[in-house]
């Protein structure tokens, strides 16, 4: 059965799925928690975590992530060219995590130098081993159908490794850490960490490229690039990936300080009692948990509709309109006063339902894009299309939190306050709802000029399959 029409098994695509699980746990910390971790844990000024987040992110995300793209693409071994980088990248890769989340005594001097080290060997590793990984559904399969599927297999493991960071870590850290939260924190890490290695390499031992260049394909790195910047849809798309993780980073990196800061406490504390949540000191921990869990579950509800809907109308269409919806219910925060909890809950489930929708359907865009490519050029460069969507998900994630700490710096935040001043919380407020809104917004009107809809989807899946079988024939 060749490698286009292979229908995919559950435990191939369960295998592949933990893999992003397992990333993720990493991801959604970092997205979360890192400019949290910086200014209120580890005690750096908001200022200094914001270049420290902005400039290192910078450096990886437009150099080693295109590196390790071209690297990857020319990868020949036994085991492919992405599963081996899963392989050899698993334990240096939770080591460096389990060290950006400790907090060991130095001087301030000495915090700045730990976290620069640090997050830099983070966000490398995190490029060695995830964008291969991302680039190897581009390469499990080559029907679009089974594509949709394993990216919502995967997604649902996304999910879940987003309940279990932004839902359970809060709390659970004040309780591991018994009201420190450095201890607490790095014992959590170091507990992920382990469970994480565990799942990539059942990613490894699960998973099989199935679709490989053609033998005498050779191309230069300046072929590759000149490809990827004469196709039109890997430039959108990189645009777009980019927009979405600052509104994610902006959004998910500002709601401990919205929860911390703005919402009003006797009304949370009366909200989770009417739900039979006993909070007891932690009331902001529970809220936050609770009010993410919402969200998230409702995330995995929808992901359950985008394989129907994208098989039915395209993927472009329905992230499309699955993106619009998420982003008017983001808005609405803004006009929400301290005391509407009941309303901030309902508006967060309907925001996750929507823009659940859209999550596998990113990475089967630009997976697509990979198709695009060869259908175009008649050559194929899986991890290099991949490594530029990578890079615009890491300028994302540093734009997004770094606007974090430069907001908290600019309306004049400061950690050692129990109340801030009025227009920091108003900084605050706009960050999650406005502010967040805007690249999505943005983002969207890019998407009028993605050319690959339902039509063209069908298109390139079917000549690529033909050329695919004529060469096995061969």
């Amino acid at each position: 059965m060749n490698s286009n029409t292979q229908k995919l098994s559950v435990k191939e695509k369960i295998g592949y799925a933990l893999g992003d699980l397992s990333a993720n746990l990493i991801f959604q910390t970092l997205m979360t928690f890192l400019a949290f971790f910086y200014t209120d844990i580890y005690k750096i000024a908001p200022e200094t975590a914001s270049a420290i987040i902005f400039f290192v992110g910078l450096f990886a995300a437009l150099f080693f992530n295109p590196v390790m793209g071209a690297i990857a693409d020319r990868t020949n071994t036994k085991w492919g060219k992405f599963r081996p980088w899963i392989l050899w990248t698993t334990i240096p890769f939770g080591i460096i995590a389990i060290l950006t989340f400790s907090t060991p005594d130095f001087s301030p001097t000495g915090k700045v130098i730990y976290a620069v080290v640090t997050y830099t060997l983070l966000l490398v590793l995190y490029a060695a081993n995830n964008l291969p990984y991302s680039a190897l559904s581009g390469v499990i399969t080559g029907n679009m159908a089974e594509r949709n599927s394993i990216s919502s297999y995967r997604f649902i493991a996304v999910m879940v490794a987003q309940f279990i960071i932004q839902v359970l870590l809060y709390p659970i850290v004040n309780i591991v850490g018994e009201g420190d939260q450095a201890v607490g924190l790095e014992k959590v890490m170091t507990f992920l960490v382990i469970i994480g290695t565990i799942f990539l390499f059942i990613t490894f031992f699960t998973t099989k490229e199935r679709i490989l260049p053609k033998p005498e394909q050779r191309s230069s790195i300046k072929e590759d690039l000149t490809d990827l910047f004469k196709n039109k849809p890997w430039v959108i798309m990189l645009f777009l990936v980019t927009l979405l993780f600052i509104s994610l980073a902006l959004k998910g990196g500002m709601l401990i300080y919205y929860f911390e800061n703005y919402i009003s406490l006797p009304h949370l504390t009366s909200f989770l009692e009417g739900l039979g949540v006993n909070s007891h000191d932690d009331i902001v921990g529970y809220g936050f948990g609770l009010f993410n869990a919402g969200g998230i579950i409702f995330m995995i509800v929808g992901i359950m509709f985008s394989k129907r809907l994208a098989d039915k109308y395209g993927k472009r269409d329905v992230f499309g309109i699955g993106l619009l919806l998420a982003t008017l219910f983001i808005m609405l925060f803004y006009f929400y006063p301290p005391e509407s909890i009941t309303l901030m809950f309902v508006t967060q489930i309907c925001h996750g339902f929507f823009y659940g929708i859209t999550i596998p359907l990113l990475w089967a865009m630009i997976a697509d894009v990979a198709d695009y490519s060869e259908w175009k050029n008649n050559r194929r460069a899986t991890a290099i299309i991949f490594s530029a969507m990578m890079v615009g998900l890491k300028l994302g994630l540093t734009f997004g939190t770094s606007f974090v700490t430069g907001i908290l710096s600019l309306y004049n935040y400061d950690s050692t306050l129990t109340t801030q001043a009025a227009s920091t919380i108003n900084g605050i407020k706009l960050s999650i709802s406005i502010y967040a809104a805007i690249p999505f917004l943005i983002g969207l009107v890019s998407l009028y000029f993605y050319e690959i809809n339902k039509t063209m989807e069908l298109q390139i899946e079917s000549e690529l399959k033909e050329r695919r079988n004529i060469k096995v024939t061969k």
